[in-house]
């Protein structure tokens, strides 16, 4: 099945025009889509040996969220996904309506050791999203595509809040966040077209414009926990 997204794509040399020009362009690019410098978060897990752990995220397209996590170090298996809903109708054509409760999620599992639960927040909040967007991400509007965590247990949830009531009483950002912070009851793998799609896609404008601006923002901000070669889905599953 097509994605809404890929229906709406140009035609195929007005696809490579757009390429062509966006990567001519690129620093004016990332100069659009310039991050948010935030301080860490002051409450936070220590970073110990333990085993994998899994934050789900949401914060407009899962294309680009899924894309920037898979070049942080420590990050074993990002996934895009559905959260906020029901198995019932967690497909992408039904979530595009707006109307199921999802949210396009990401699934990452990392190791503690590495990176903390705090510092993939950081991320967030900084390269990933604009979190005081409600219900939309640049040219993506509707409730599928607002800002969310969340949370597995009592520790991310206290974590998560601490840090938005942080960063609001700082006036890091232009406006309040938004962020919602809600229970994570369950997390959907989308399907499978959607998978990897920004390292597969390079030169897709949609992904040009919006996506890769974000993935060299974190390569410049985080230097220290960014990995040039990212994990794919096909990667972590192999054996």
């Amino acid at each position: 099945m097509i994605s809404k997204k890929l229906k709406r794509a140009v035609p195929l040399f007005m696809f490579v025009l757009l390429g062509a020009v966006a990567a001519l362009w690129q620093p004016l690019l990332n100069a659009a889509e310039a991050p948010v410098v935030i301080p860490a978060p002051k409450l936070d897990n220590p970073k110990s040996a333990g085993a994998l752990q899994t934050a789900v995220l949401a914060g407009g397209c899962f294309w680009g969220v899924q894309g920037v996590y898979q070049h942080v170090r420590g990050v074993h298996k990002v996934l895009s996904g559905y959260s906020g809903g029901n198995r019932a109708n967690a497909h992408y054509d039904i979530v595009s309506s707006g109307s199921t409760g999802h949210a396009e999620s990401v699934q990452i599992s990392f190791d503690p050791a590495e990176v903390s639960y705090g510092e993939l927040l950081q991320i967030f909040f900084s390269v990933v999203h604009d979190p005081t967007q409600l219900n939309r991400q640049g040219p993506d509007t509707g409730t599928q595509y607002r800002s969310a965590i969340f949370y597995a247990d009592d520790t991310q949830k206290n974590i998560a809040q601490a840090y938005i009531a942080q960063l609001n009483a700082a006036h890091v950002f232009s406006d309040v966040a938004v962020t919602k912070v809600d229970a994570l009851k369950e997390f959907y793998p989308a399907e499978s077209y959607h998978q990897d799609f920004l390292i597969r896609n390079p030169k897709y404008p949609y992904i040009v414009y919006n996506d890769l601006p974000k993935v060299e923002n974190f390569r410049r901000l985080f230097p220290a926990i960014y990995r040039g070669q990212p994990v794919t889905v096909s990667d972590a599953k192999a054996p």
